[in-house]
Parts: C-alpha cells; structure tokens; sequence
C-alpha cells in the first residue's frame, strides 16, 4: 500500500502486460516519476530529459479576455500566442467511448476559458506557495500562486468511478484489521527492517507500543486509495493505498468546483455538462471525521495538531482542513514540526499528550512519511512520544505500516485477505483491483523482470514520489543484486506496469496553459472512525484527480509536470 504520496506512476498504452509479450515498441512508454502529492509537495515540477510532443503555450490577449477592463498589468505575466493542434494520436476512453476533444475547441474560447479559471483561483483559494519567494512555505499570504491544474474535467467511465467508490469502505475494514495485527506487521516487514533504516525505525516504535501492552481503542483513518485505467486489461487497477499525509483534499474540492463553475458558464459552447462532475465534498468529509475523533476523546479544551514539516507551500490545502474544523465544528487545530513536538512535548502520568500547555486529542500527520522528516533522533523522540500517548493518532504507527508497499504485496498473495475479510464478495472485490505484486525472493518473476523489464515497476518502501525504479534500470538493479551477497532487495517489490488511457488536455502552470497528451490517476478519500467494537465512521469522503504530461525517452522515464483534475463522467 502507500502512505499519502503516490506517484503517477506507469506509461502511456503499448502492448505489455507481466503475462504478455513485451511491447513492440517503447517510443512511447513513459513512466511517472515525480508525481509529487503529499502535504508538503506541489505537483508543478516540469522536468524533460526528450521532448517529443512540443508544448504550446496559450497566450492570452487584451481583445479575448472576459473582463479586458482590468488593467494591461493585471494581465502582463500572461503570455500570449495561438493554440496550436496536437498532430498526435487521439485518447479514448477505456470502454472504447472517444474522449472529449480539445481539438475541436476555438482558440478565443479558449483564452477566456484560461482567464476565467485563473481569476476564479485567485478569488477563492485555490493556492500554493510560489517556490521563487523564499517565505511562501514559511509565511502565509506571501508569495502565493495559483495551484497547477487541469483546465477541463479528465474523462472517466463511470462504471469505474463507482467501482472504486464501492471498494472504499472495504479497504478501510482491511486496513483496521491489519493494523490489529502486530504480529503479521512485524513478519512481513522483517526482511526489509534487515536493510531499511526507517521502516527499521518505525518497526521499532511498533515493537515498544506492543511491549507497552497499549491498545488504540479509538482509531482513526483518513486514506486515500489509488487507482489507474489499464488500457491492456480494461480493468480499474490499484497504484497504491495511502494512510498517512493523504493530501489535497482542500484543493482538489475547489479544482472540482472550479470545473463545475467553468461548464455552468461555458458548457453550451463546449458540448460538456457540469452536472457530470461529480460534487468534492473531501476536505468536509476529513473535517468532520476528525472533528468527531476529537469529541470521542471527551476533553473539550483539547486541540487537534497538525504536524507539519518546517517549509510547507502546500499550507493552504491544510489550512483549508483547519478552517472547516474551526468554523463548522469549533474545534481548534495547532501546527508543529517533529522538532517543536520534541521541544515542547510533554506525556502525563495518565498519557495525556501536552504540547506547550495544550492537551492534544487528535494528531493528524501532514508530515512524518519520508526518512527526510527525521534528520535527527529529535524527530524520532517525538513521533515514539506521540505513539506512547493517548492522544488519537491519525495515522498510529500500526497503520503507517498497514500502508506500506511490502504490506500491499503480502496482501495480494493467495489466501492472506480471508485472514483479514470474511465477506467473500468483499474479498473478490479487491482481488479484481489488484495489479501484479511479487516478492524479490521470487526466482521465476526476477527471471522475467530481467528479460522484460518493461512491464515491471520496483517499489521500495518509499513515499513522496521519485524513488520507483523503471525499464532498463529495472534490469541493471535486479542484476546488481543476483551478483551480489545482499539482502538489499527486500527493500523493495516488483509491480506489474500499468499502462493508463492516454487523452489530449490543457495543463496550467504559472498562468500559462499546455496542450498535450496526458495521463491521470484518480484517488478516492475515505476515512475510517472507530471507538472500540463501534465504527462510527467508515465511508467515501471525495475524491482526487490527477494528471500529467506524457512522453518518452528512448524507453526510459521521463516525467513532465502534474496538475490537479477533477472527473468527467462518461
């Protein structure tokens, strides 16, 4: 599984699948690298080693704008040309239904369509700290940007959307489950602890809180489960399952919205209705779910903490969160580092966790899931300090480990769900979402991934994007381990490819709009409330759209830059 960052991380279509022949071709395959989207990471990087499918900035004029009374410098930092057509193949959806055209759209409706949605940013919200002021992670309201994103709705079939809204709540139940189970946690892991210093470390945190005899009888889980369309199987496949730092689901509301306000006002000319975007009523959800895990901790001067890293440009998708929290439900959220924690935490006789005077019913983990969070022992002080506490954990140790990629595999292997489900159904329901995961320890697949490393995927038990290992490196790294005495594989899993729907989209950086071939991933929020044998909570709670650039380098990984969608329904 994963821990709230997933990458974007397969390739456009081509013949391959782990079963099948390897792809005749890899001109076009591209992976997903730098798909950036934990709390402190903005999907805005743009990095290509080839360029094959030229970007076409949309520049904007005076005379096409819809509000050309502004004044000229209101409008001089975006750039303005023609839109020029993608001479490239045409996307289609996964049911064989053609995908909304771009091509067809007239280049002025386009400029007001880009103006619009840029104002309509701006007035509401739809924010990041801007990486060329040096305060914007540190300062609120400094050197703030608009959030890269999608200027028109992704397609999606429908029937896929409600698949993976179905199978929400049931991963939840897994993951609660499997969290229970210290045991199977601790053998599962137990290879990659041997060569992996921070699952090591959070194993051992685990350890103590089992040692402790300590029991998390209310637990709380906001999770975000991804998914991909896969163009060889047509089937709806799992990326990874996130459990801790599930981000955007302030922003990725507002993209929704943004969309729906776009097609309300545009909808007739482009053919599109705004009722097929589906309402984002993600950060509501969160903040409700963390709102009645701090009232089942009964202590009404208690606050909620966000624990957060030092520089954050993605403040303001968290800020979003505290903000419902503090107007719909009065409750008041704090923001501290691991260091702060560390410095400032105290633990009670009776458990209770205080924070510079401030009793702290709910920690919520915008931070924490990478080993660059823990740049010394103080930030391992303070997360044991928070586990050993009976402050309720979002996530606790037990679920961070439930979401980890060693854990996804375990899961996917024969007969280890019926350990966890009893519902028989419930069980062929995740099986079918299942992509192909093996163990490093498997000979005949090892085999395989060395002569075709194309269709496979290396996952180390990593988070935050940028650390899979694809094609030809797939290849030189298995080999590098089969002439070596190591046990370095165990730190990671082999992962079938997917290969997702490619479609024509625009893409808005820096106010300036793309036209190319991208691809998209979609993730479903869910969040999970227990108090002992009763689950208060256990739903859907929105959803996220992601999309990114498509290209390719000689069969090797190139990454463009990604933005946050919403979904059209087909």
């Amino acid at each position: 599984m994963g821990s709230g960052h997933s990458a974007l991380s397969q390739s456009l279509p081509c013949p391959a699948n782990p079963t099948l022949s390897p792809p005749a071709t890899t001109s076009t395959a591209v992976s997903a690298v730098a798909y950036q989207s934990k709390s402190n990471t903005i999907p805005n990087s743009y990095t290509r080693r080839a360029d094959p499918i030229r970007l076409h900035p949309v520049k904007l004029n005076k005379a096409t704008m819809s509000q050309s009374s502004l004044p000229a410098s209101l409008m001089s930092p975006l750039k303005c040309s023609k839109v020029d057509r993608i001479d490239a193949q045409q996307g289609e959806g996964i049911e064989g239904k053609p995908s909304f055209d771009p091509h067809s759209i007239d280049s002025k409706l386009i400029q007001k369509l880009v103006y619009d949605a840029l104002v309509w940013s701006s007035l509401n919200g739809l924010l990041v700290g801007d990486r060329a002021v040096q305060r914007s992670g540190t300062v609120p309201a400094v050197g703030m940007v608009h959030a890269p994103f999608s200027l028109l709705p992704m397609p999606f079939p429908e029937s896929h959307w409600n698949q993976a809204c179905e199978l929400a709540p049931i991963f939840n139940e897994l993951i609660d489950r499997v969290s229970l189970d210290g045991k199977f946690l601790q053998d599962s892991l137990s290879r990659t602890k041997k060569v992996d210093d921070f699952t090591s470390r959070l194993l051992d945190i685990h350890s103590r809180v089992l040692e402790m005899n300590k029991t998390e009888e209310i637990r709380l889980g906001l999770h975000r489960s991804d998914y991909m369309l896969d163009t060889q199987t047509k089937l709806l496949l799992q990326v990874e399952f996130n459990t801790i730092s599930s981000s955007f689901p302030g922003l990725s509301c507002l993209v929704s919205k943004l969309h729906r306000n776009l097609l309300n006002h545009y909808g007739s000319h482009l053919g599109l209705n705004f009722s097929k975007v589906p309402e984002n009523t993600a950060v509501y959800k969160f903040a409700e779910a963390l709102a009645k895990a701090w009232s089942e901790y009964n202590n009404s001067r208690a606050v909620v903490m966000v624990v957060v890293q030092a520089e954050e440009r993605n403040m303001y998708d968290q800020h979003w969160l505290s903000a419902v929290l503090r107007e719909r439900y009065g409750v008041s959220t704090i923001r501290r580092t691991l260091a702060d924690i560390d410095a400032q935490g105290e633990l009670l006789p009776d458990g209770t966790l205080v924070i510079n005077g401030e009793t702290v019913a709910v920690v919520y983990f915008r931070a924490g899931y990478t080993p660059a969070d823990y740049p010394s022992e103080s930030e391992w002080r303070a997360r044991l300090l928070m586990e050993q506490s009976s402050a309720i954990k979002c996530p606790s140790v037990a679920y961070h480990l439930a979401g980890t990629k060693k854990i996804q595999q375990e899961l996917s292997k024969r007969d280890v769900l019926e350990r966890f489900l009893d519902d028989k159904d419930d069980i062929d329901k995740l099986r079918k979402c299942f992509a192909g995961l093996w163990s490093l320890d498997d000979p005949n697949i090892v085999r395989d991934a060395i002569e075709r490393p194309e269709v496979y995927v290396m996952k180390p038990q990593r988070e935050g994007g940028g650390n899979n290992i694809y094609g030809d490196d797939v290849r030189e790294t298995l080999l590098k381990f089969h002439g070596e005495t190591t046990e370095e594989d165990a730190a990671y899993i082999l992962m079938q490819r997917i290969f997702p729907t490619v479609s024509p989209a625009f893409l808005i950086r820096e106010g300036v709009c793309y036209k190319d071939h991208a691809i998209s991933e979609l993730g479903v929020y869910s969040a999970y409330l227990r108090n002992k044998e009763n689950v208060i909570i256990n739903e859907k709670s929105g959803y996220l759209m992601r999309t990114k650039i498509s290209s390719s380098n000689e069969g090797g990984v190139a990454a463009g830059f990604a933005v946050l969608d919403s979904v059209y329904l087909t």
